[in-house]
């Protein structure tokens, strides 16, 4: 299911060690898309913590947990450690689509086509999370975490150009957390 390197198995085993608690697996699954692919999460985690439904990979040195909603996402990656002058840390070579149905597909196509190169003048990015039921489910980065005119961005913008290549769609909801961005001045309509 997943290849992890020798390298990657060396430094996941020397930063398992340093954290000086017994007992611990890599937990590894797909938190969401964003600007540039998938959003993964890496953590150390109690191996007790294994859940029910989660697929093990035996590392040798440790064990690493793939929740059920990851797996087909993650089938066929490499986790690979990289440490050159360039850049030092982990990199994930994923095989898979970003989306596999077509309405996140069309939603997605319209995210990089139209609403990231808008929203970048401004140094914002929008990723799409998940479709589910008509409704669209984002996440404002960058610049627009946090900024006053997130709100009219979504129903003015985000919302009306989805809505114009996806008439089907009922509905645009932003589940960001404005008030932790950088330029926390969204006030959420209450």
């Amino acid at each position: 299911m997943i290849t992890i390197t020798e390298l990657a198995k060396t430094k996941i085993a020397e930063f398992m060690k340093a954290e000086n608690r017994p007992n611990l697996a890599l937990r590894f699954a797909v938190e969401g898309r964003g600007p540039g692919g998938f959003r993964y999460r890496l953590a150390f985690v109690d191996a007790a913590e294994r859940a029910a439904d989660d697929h093990v990979v035996d590392a040798g040195p440790f064990q690493v947990l793939v929740d059920a909603r990851s797996v087909e996402s993650l089938t066929g990656v490499t986790l690979d450690f990289v440490d050159d002058t360039h850049q030092s840390g982990f990199r994930i070579d994923n095989p898979n689509p970003l989306w596999a149905d077509p309405v996140s597909l069309a939603v997605q196509r319209v995210f990089d086509e139209e609403i990231n190169p808008a929203v970048a003048t401004h140094g914002g990015w929008v990723a799409l999370l998940e479709v589910r039921d008509g409704v669209v489910y984002v996440q404002l980065g960058g610049g627009c975490q946090g900024c006053g005119s997130a709100t009219l961005t979504l129903k003015e913008g985000i919302t009306k150009l989805i809505k114009r290549e996806l008439p089907h769609i009922k509905e645009v909801l932003d589940v960001t957390d404005h008030a932790s961005g950088t330029n926390p001045f969204y006030r959420p309509n209450i």
